[in-house]
């Protein structure tokens, strides 16, 4: 029988990559699974795995870029957007079209 995690070790959250960032970065896995307390903090240390991966999220202002979606358990995301433990992202390219 194992034992249970400590109340105090929050699950990682699970962050499901666009297929155009892992194009972009081949090195990268389409889901990972990251500590983070908020979207910025994820944001961060995905960029800390695959640099350059914050500037193709993120603008200079910054926030996350209009071609881009960030959708935590289900709803759109900003940096400020706190992540519960074992949260579920996605981190997807909008879909446009006339």
């Amino acid at each position: 029988m194992s034992a249970a995690a400590p109340a105090t070790e929050a699950r990682p959250a699970v962050v499901r990559l666009a297929p155009l960032l892992v194009t972009l970065f081949p090195e990268a896995d389409r889901v990972v699974e990251l500590q983070a307390a908020s979207v910025r903090e994820l944001i961060d240390a995905l960029d800390e795995r695959w640099p350059g991966m914050r500037d193709r999220i993120c603008d200079s202002r910054p926030a996350i870029r209009r071609h881009m979606n960030v959708f935590v358990d289900g709803r759109r995301g900003r940096l400020d957007t706190e992540l519960r433990p074992g949260a579920d992202v996605f981190i997807l390219t909008a879909i446009s079209g006339g």
